[in-house]
């Protein structure tokens, strides 16, 4: 049998698809995807199956919902219109930014043809932002009150460090110094009380909820408290840029994975979002677009500093030895668990 007549298990298929056999199988229930089956009655999907479940995720990607695919796979015309549409627009908005880009980049290769080395502020104002004005502050303990300004906010940014680095007290100023920020803490994940109300008293809030949600349990998440709490947060139209302490609590690695996909498929209007993480699950390294940062609070205390995802980049080794996957997180969130307030503040 050659490699283009293999027939894989579901776990390899997921594997070689990139996605949860969680969302294989829904496929499978919504009719988009019919295995074949073993002489042992096992699922085994083949070079037909994995090339239609190629599209499938394709077509994800493009930001459609199952129900949308189920038409365009239908071959719906008004549908694939609809698709083509959204697609082009979203185009054109990406086309605008890197057109801005571009002539940013073209300003510093002039100066630099000139004779004049660009600063590096300068080489980090092209990131994405959608910030009026840059914010600075000064740091709080433990780096003494030294000046940080952040310059540019990019769709998602990640905060990252060793514990007690600072990671969280920064977090927390950051939340306090951006305009119209809030901080959604720890406590979340225990008391869902407030989040549960937020939704019984606005009915547009929670048919926003339900259809993340729904996205999300589409891609091999799981709906629980933890999560509800998370999109109420998101989803509620303040505070408009939202700071999140340890994002991946109380999330397994699926979940913590469709929420990223998420997260990442949201308009480019989306509020901005901060978020605490030690995951490698929340933050995958070799996934980081150029529509989000990385922020690293190192454990000697230095100033925070923008760290790019490859390797070999200044910070990039410290901060890929602070993420650990989330079965490796779960097995050591108890270290500090005995002192929460203390730890929180400290890290």
């Amino acid at each position: 049998m050659t490699s283009a007549d293999r027939h894989f298990s579901p776990s390899e298929a997921a594997d070689l698809l990139g996605v949860s056999v969680k969302a294989l199988r829904l496929y499978e229930e919504k009719g988009f995807l019919t295995p074949s089956r073993s002489a042992t009655g096992w699922r085994a999907y083949g070079p037909e199956q994995i090339s239609r479940a190629r599209e499938i995720v394709a077509l994800r990607a493009l930001g459609l919902s199952l129900a949308q695919i189920g038409r365009v796979l239908a071959r719906d015309e008004v549908e694939m219109a609809k698709v083509l549409a959204g697609h082009q627009a979203n185009l054109e908005t990406r086309i605008a930014a890197l057109m801005s880009a571009l002539s940013q980049v073209g300003a510093l290769r002039s100066e630099l043809g000139a004779g004049r080395l660009p600063a590096l502020s300068d080489l980090a104002d092209l990131a994405p932002s959608n910030l009026p004005e840059p914010v600075a502050f000064e740091l709080p303990w433990p780096w003494g009150g030294e000046r940080f300004e952040l310059k540019r906010l990019a769709k998602l940014t990640f905060i990252v460090g060793p514990l007690f680095s600072g990671k969280t007290r920064l977090a927390r100023r950051l939340a306090e110094a951006l305009p119209d920020a809030g901080f959604l803490g720890l406590e979340r994940v225990t008391d869902t009380a407030a989040a549960k109300a937020r939704l019984a008293d606005d009915p547009a809030l929670a048919a926003r909820v339900a259809e993340s949600l729904r996205w999300i349990v589409e891609d091999g998440g799981t709906e629980s408290d933890a999560m509800l709490a998370l999109l109420v947060a998101l989803e509620a139209a303040a505070p408009k840029i939202l700071v999140i302490d340890m994002i991946e609590d109380g999330l397994d690695q699926p979940s913590q994975e469709a929420l990223m996909a998420h997260l990442r498929r949201r308009d480019a209007d989306a509020k901005p979002v901060l978020c605490l993480t030690r995951s490698n699950a929340i933050l995958d390294l070799a996934a980081v677009t150029p529509d989000e940062a990385i922020l690293f609070c190192p454990a000697n205390h230095s100033p925070p500093m923008l760290v790019a995802p490859f390797p070999g980049a200044p910070g990039y080794e410290a901060l890929a030895s602070c993420l650990a996957s989330p079965a490796v997180r779960a097995r050591t969130a108890g270290v500090i668990a005995h002192r929460p307030d203390q730890a929180s503040q400290s890290a």
